[in-house]
């Protein structure tokens, strides 16, 4: 009994140890022509924690926080961050008010002279302490909100693309050369491509390859990219690598016949869509302008894919003007390498990955 009584008074006890109440913040970003007007909203909790004030509601007391602002905003100022079309800015700390009912301060800020940005990037890792805590973006265009994000320890830093022609030029600016390095640092699309290749033809013939290869991935890209169709990784990475062993296979077993390479680019082009649509999934797209993005990527991947398939294609049209034989030896030799890679991948990505 004497335990029990002992066990009860200590919980009694420790109930005012409580933890954290509100593990957020809130950061309002305001875009206005020539000026960016922000507030950040922290709780009590957090300041009185890094700024060791105990107790903590002396934070409620607006003499006391006239007293430590200048230490406040030594803390804060580090903390979070905004940066227009890559150059950073410096926060012009405003008032501060108290919001007794909510046990938090909001202190705003602006940012001056600011030329009207395409993209605004925000950063903020606000009280590291807490690995739970989380900040609460709004973005707000002439008085009207227009997005809504959230950081955290793990994911600190995003990206909002205005709903201007700047901010269209922006999102251009980022996505075509992110679809040109995608392409050149992908090699199991490209392989698939110069499989194609392999058993020449005319200009013609080639470009009827290569676009039904675009127009497929195109679709399935899109289709991921705005979540309507998403199939996972782990089966789409294994079916690429089977479609450059197939491409393979079936350049070593042309007989003659009907040319059916642009159908079959059209038809493994939509598993290769899936794998493009990964890697944009996580540059996260911009919602105001997921058409812009959507289509700027694609171009990107298209240029990437001029940028080795003319080369590599006016290379195998000279070693096949040469004789006969050379154009058997860059058929079998390619295709075994092609069918080798591809193997080499499916394994890799079916039982290491």
């Amino acid at each position: 009994m004497q335990r029990f009584v002992i066990l009860i008074a200590s919980l009694l006890l420790a109930a005012p140890a409580m933890a954290h109440p509100v593990p957020f913040s809130y950061l309002d970003i305001q875009l206005q022509p020539g000026i960016i007007e922000g507030s950040l909203t922290v709780h009590i909790y957090d300041l009185a924690h890094d700024l060791q004030i105990t107790p903590m509601e002396q934070l409620l007391d607006s003499g006391f926080v006239s007293e430590r602002e200048a230490a406040i905003h030594n803390l804060l100022t580090p903390r979070f961050g905004l940066a227009a079309d890559g150059h950073s800015l410096s926060p012009e700390w405003l008032q501060w008010e108290i919001l007794k009912e909510r046990q938090s301060v909001r202190f705003h800020f602006r940012y001056s002279n600011v030329a009207a940005p395409g993209v605004v990037s925000i950063s903020a890792k606000m009280f590291t302490y807490d690995p739970q805590h989380q900040t609460f973006v709004n973005v707000y265009e002439r008085d009207t909100l227009t997005s809504q994000m959230i950081l955290d320890i793990n994911h600190t830093q995003t990206e909002y693309f205005a709903g201007t022609r700047q901010g269209v030029l922006a999102v251009i600016r980022k996505f075509i050369p992110a679809g040109i390095h995608h392409i050149l640092i992908g090699p199991d699309h490209l392989l698939f491509l110069i499989g194609l290749l392999l058993l020449g033809g005319s200009i013609r013939r080639l470009a009827m390859v290569v676009t039904s290869f675009t127009v497929a991935h195109s679709v399935t890209l899109s289709l991921a990219a705005l979540n309507i169709l998403s199939p996972p990784a782990r089966i789409i990475e294994p079916a690429i690598a089977l479609s450059i062993v197939y491409v393979g296979a079936d350049n070593l077993l042309a007989q003659g016949g009907r040319d059916v390479r642009a159908w079959i680019a059209f038809a493994f082009g939509f598993i290769h869509g899936f794998g493009f649509a990964t890697v944009l999934r996580e540059m996260e797209l911009p919602a105001r302008a997921l058409g812009w993005s959507l289509f700027s990527f694609n171009f990107g991947v298209e240029i990437g894919q001029l940028l080795v398939v003319v080369p590599v294609a006016s290379a195998f049209a000279l070693i096949r003007s040469r004789s006969e034989w050379a154009q058997r030896q860059l058929v079998y030799a390619g295709s075994i390498i092609v069918i080798a890679a591809g193997s080499f991948w499916f394994v890799q990505r079916v039982f290491f990955i």
